[in-house]
C-alpha cells in the first residue's frame, strides 16, 4: 500500500500512510494478544503477563522461517480447523443440547426478571449480591425494542455497528496484510477471493453469536460486561456445553485464530520495515537476501514488543473491546483518501496528507470532548462507551473525506494517469516470479476491477443496508422468526465450512498431486511427477492410435 502511495504521490504522503500502517497493525495484534492472553489466563491460570509473551512465539518461528508462503499454507489450515470448531458449537447449541425454541424461550425469561430477582440470581453462597445493572444479562436491555434480546431495533447495536464498518473499512485499507494477499494472487483469483472469503468470514461472528452469544445470555451465565469485552464468552459457554473439551476445543480455535491473523500482520510490518523504511530510504540497492534478513529480525523484534505493549495496555485497564471500539478513531481518517488514490485520477497528495492528519487530530479532540460532555470526566471508562467512540469514528472518516474532496476538487485538481502508477514501482532484483502475460494484461485487470465492483457494492448493500431494513419491521422475533433466523445462521457457518475448506483443495489439484508423486517418487526412488507422466501416458495412447495393429499383437 505504501509504494503506491509513494508512487503516486510522493515521500511525505508515503510517511504519513506509513505512520496510519504501523498503527493498523500495531491495534490488531494489540486485539490479538489482549484477547488471546485473557482466554488462556481464564482457561488455564496461566498468568496473562507469561500469555502475552508466549503466544507470540508461535507466529515468530514459523513465520520468520517461511515467510509469505508459509503464512499463506498456515492460514488455510488454522482456518479449517477453526470452522471445525465453529460447526461444532453450533451443532452442540441448536442440535445436541439444545433448540431454537428453548433459547428463545431462555431469552424471553432472562428479560423478564426484575432487579430484586436478579440480584438474588447473581448472588454468592453467603447471599451476597455481586449484581451490577447493566454488567450482567438479567432484565430488560436498555435501548432495545421491547426491552428485548431478540430484536435489530437496537440503539446500542446501531451504534456498534456503525463503529463496526469505520474500523474494519480502516484495517481493510490501511492494513499491510490485506494489500499484500491481495498482491500475491493472480487478479481473477484476488478479487474472486477476497468476495467469497468476506461472504465466508462473516459466519464466524454471525454463526457464532448467534450459537455461543445468545447462549451465554440464554443461560445466564455469571459473565460481566468487561470480561465479555475480553472475549471471555465462547471460552465461558463451550465450558458450560462441553466441560473440558470444550474449553480445549475453543483453545485450539483462539491458537489457530492468533497464529494465522498474528502471522500475516508479522509479515505485514516486515514488509513495511523492509520495502517501505530500509529499501526506501537506506539502502534502495538492497538484495532479496539482505530483505530477507531484514524481514526475520523485524518479525522477531516485533513479537516481542507487542508482548510488552498488550501487558501495558492490559495494565492501563484497556481489553479486546475498548481497543476494537477505538481502531476506527486512530485509523479511519486514512480510509477515503486511500480510497480516492485508487479510484479518482484528481485526488491530490497535498490534500490526502492535510485530510489523513486533521481527520485524525479532529477525531480524538471530538472523541474527548464527547467523554467530557457525556460524564463530566475523561477516563477509561467514559472514553469507551459507544456514544463516545461512535463521534469519534465518525469525526475521523467523514471530516478527512470532506477535506480531501474538497481540497482536489477546488484547490489542487490532479490528473494522473493509471497507466504510469507500474512505471514508479520498482522490483526488488526485478523478480517477475509467478507474473505472465495474463496477470499484466490491461484487459483482464480492468475486467478483475469490474467483476469485483459491481459484486462488491451488491453484497455491500445486501449486508448493511437490506438485511436489517427487512429484520426491523419484526419488531422483536418471534419464535417461529427466530427459528428462521438460527437456520439461516446453521447454513451460512456449514456451508462456509463446505467452501472454505474444498474449494481451495479443488482449485490447487493440480500442484497438490504433483507435490504428492513427486514425493512419492523420491520415497520410491523413482523420478518424474505427475505431470509427466501423464504426458507419457497421453503419448502412449497416441501410440496405440498410430499403431493398432501393436496393440493386438501386445
Amino acid at each position: 500500500m505504501c509504494e503506491i502511495v509513494n508512487a503516486r504521490w510522493g515521500k511525505t504522503a508515503h510517511i504519513t500512510f506509513l505512520f496510519f500502517a504501523f498503527c493498523a497493525n500495531i491495534i490488531v495484534t494489540s486485539m490479538l494478544l489482549l484477547g488471546g492472553a485473557a482466554t488462556v489466563e481464564a482457561l488455564t491460570g496461566v498468568d496473562y503477563r507469561l500469555a502475552s509473551f508466549l503466544i507470540p512465539w508461535g507466529v515468530i518461528l514459523y513465520t520468520s522461517a517461511g515467510g509469505l508462503k508459509a503464512t499463506f499454507l498456515a492460514s488455510y489450515l488454522h482456518t479449517v480447523i477453526i470452522f471445525a470448531v465453529l460447526i461444532t458449537m453450533i451443532t452442540m447449541v441448536y442440535i445436541k443440547v439444545y433448540s431454537s425454541d428453548q433459547i428463545y424461550a431462555f431469552l424471553e425469561q432472562t428479560v423478564s426478571y426484575s432487579d430484586a430477582e436478579c440480584e438474588a440470581i447473581f448472588s454468592n453462597e453467603d447471599g451476597e449480591t455481586f449484581f451490577v445493572k447493566g454488567q450482567y444479562a438479567c432484565g430488560p436491555v436498555s435501548g432495545n425494542n421491547g426491552g428485548s434480546y431478540l430484536t435489530m431495533l437496537s440503539g446500542d447495536g446501531l451504534m456498534f455497528g456503525i463503529i463496526n464498518i469505520v474500523g474494519n473499512f480502516g484495517t481493510v485499507f490501511v492494513d499491510q496484510s490485506y494489500w499484500q494477499s491481495a498482491i500475491a494472487a493472480r487478479p481473477s483469483s484476488a478479487a474472486k477471493g477476497y468476495l467469497l472469503g468476506g461472504i465466508c468470514w462473516f459466519a464466524i461472528p454471525f454463526s457464532l453469536a448467534t450459537s455461543l452469544g445468545l447462549t451465554s445470555t440464554a443461560l445466564m451465565l455469571p459473565i460481566s460486561a468487561s470480561e465479555a469485552g475480553s472475549g471471555l464468552v465462547p471460552p465461558a459457554v463451550a465450558t458450560e456445553l462441553m466441560g473440558n473439551a470444550g474449553a480445549a476445543l475453543i483453545l485450539v480455535m483462539l491458537f489457530m485464530a492468533i497464529v494465522s491473523t498474528g502471522s500475516a500482520e508479522s509479515i505485514a510490518v516486515s514488509s513495511l520495515i523492509a520495502y517501505d523504511v530500509y529499501r526506501q530510504y537506506f539502502n534502495p540497492d538492497a538484495t532479496g537476501k539482505q530483505i530477507l534478513l531484514v524481514s526475520r529480525i523485524v518479525i522477531v523484534a516485533f513479537g516481542l514488543f507487542m508482548g510488552c505493549f498488550s501487558i501495558v495496555l492490559n495494565e492501563i485497564g484497556l481489553n479486546l473491546g475498548w481497543v476494537y471500539l477505538f481502531m476506527g478513531v486512530v485509523i479511519g481518517s486514512a480510509v477515503i483518501p486511500l480510497w480516492n488514490m485508487m479510484t479518482w485520477s484528481k485526488a491530490s497528495g497535498k490534500g490526502a496528507v492535510i485530510a489523513a492528519w486533521s481527520g485524525l487530530i479532529l477525531a480524538v479532540i471530538g472523541w474527548l470532548s464527547g467523554a467530557q460532555a457525556q460524564s463530566g470526566k475523561i477516563s477509561v471508562a467514559t472514553l469507551g462507551t459507544n456514544e463516545v467512540m461512535l463521534s469519534g469514528n465518525l469525526i475521523a472518516i467523514l471530516s478527512s473525506g470532506l477535506i480531501h474532496y474538497v481540497y482536489s476538487k477546488f484547490i489542487d485538481p490532479q490528473d494522473f494517469d493509471f497507466a504510469e502508477l507500474d512505471k514508479n514501482i520498482t522490483l526488488v532484483e526485478h523478480d517477475m516470479s509467478g507474473l505472465g502475460a495474463e496477470q499484466q494484461d490491461p484487459v483482464e485487470l480492468r475486467r478483475a476491477e469490474r467483476w469485483i465492483t459491481r459484486r462488491g457494492y451488491i453484497l455491500t448493500i445486501l449486508l448493511i443496508v437490506v438485511w436489517p431494513l427487512l429484520s426491523i419491521p419484526a419488531g422483536v422475533f418471534t419464535e417461529s422468526y427466530f427459528a428462521f433466523w438460527v437456520l439461516v445462521a446453521i447454513a451460512w457457518g456449514f456451508g462456509a465450512a463446505i467452501t472454505i475448506t474444498l474449494l481451495p483443495l479443488m482449485e490447487s489439484s493440480e500442484e497438490i498431486l504433483e507435490v504428492l508423486s513427486g514425493m512419492w517418487n523420491y520415497v520410491t526412488c523413482r523420478s518424474g511427477n505427475a505431470k509427466e507422466f501423464s504426458k507419457d501416458e497421453e503419448v502412449e495412447e497416441e501410440d496405440l492410435k498410430a499403431h493398432p495393429d501393436d496393440a493386438v499383437a501386445a
